[in-house]
């Protein structure tokens, strides 16, 4: 099978292979795309939760971007964990030189287990500049909070929050309902031209860890591959929803999620 599309992940590594750079190649491969790497950031980490994170110097960051771009050319980009605005910088200036409209950013800013990823200055970078390039940013419930300032309680506040994003110079935004302890699961996605509330039933399970990396790779996979905005929003929320219920239940705390779930071998290798 040739791969269907290219996509180029700028984000930080998780050693036990849930989340960050792990959890996108996986992603992106099970969906029949193939995966450039650039490593912003090398963490020490498992189920339980993230005992270090040693950053990836920022011009280092760009030369990985800069060299795989100038052999192999992404269809689409996308961009999950920057921990400083040295890096945000860095990647800025790579993203003006390869020129690949496609970005899909996932604003990063915590771990599964509360350890913090970023620091001020880089969520001001971050607002100021990087998210303007986005076609799509993804952020979670509290990631939006910190981003528009607000307290999200419900459905009407997600949107409100996506509104104050499209204010701020974002394209199309896709606020995940996750955090929100509800039976239905609601994921708002609002542009300038439409606002849709994709509604799906909770799966009572820890093991979530990496969902947002996972999703924000899918959405970046169907994206490259043809596929519109809202489309791609829905089959990687599909996707998730489907690794998710493939219930690994592998460490002691918030396991990883089944990446494997799309793909069906019907061939025994010996």
């Amino acid at each position: 099978m040739k791969p269907k599309s290219k996509i180029l992940i700028i984000a930080g590594s998780d050693s036990s292979g849930g989340a960050g750079i792990q959890a996108d190649i996986k992603t992106v491969t099970a969906l029949g795309g193939y995966a450039m790497t650039a490593v912003t950031a090398i963490t020490a980490q498992n189920t339980t939760g993230v005992s270090s994170v040693v950053p990836v110097h920022p011009k280092e960051i760009g030369k990985q971007i800069l060299f795989t771009c100038k052999d192999i050319k992404p269809d689409a980009i996308k961009i999950g964990m920057l921990h400083s605005s040295e890096v945000i910088t860095s990647v800025i200036r790579a993203l003006n030189k390869v020129k690949t409209k496609k970005i899909i950013l996932d604003p990063v800013m915590v771990a599964k287990g509360g350890f913090k990823l970023i620091n001020e200055k880089a969520i001001k970078t971050l607002k100021g500049k990087l998210m303007r390039k986005a076609h799509l940013i993804t952020p979670n419930i509290p990631e939006a909070e910190v981003l528009t300032k607000t307290k999200i309680k419900n459905l009407e506040d997600m949107i409100h929050a996506a509104n104050i994003l499209l204010e701020l110079g974002v394209r199309n935004v896709l606020v995940k309902g996750g955090h929100r302890n509800t039976k239905t699961m609601n994921d708002v996605f609002l542009s300038k031209k439409e606002l849709k509330i994709f509604k799906n039933k909770r799966i009572k399970t820890k093991n979530t860890h990496g969902t947002g990396c996972t999703l924000s790779s899918a959405i970046a996979t169907f994206f490259a591959c043809g596929k519109n905005l809202n489309k791609s929003c829905e089959l990687g929320i599909k996707y998730v929803n489907q690794s998710i219920r493939s219930n690994l239940n592998y460490g002691k705390g918030h396991g990883p999620i089944n990446h494997l779930s799309s793909i069906r071998i019907d061939r025994k290798f010996k």
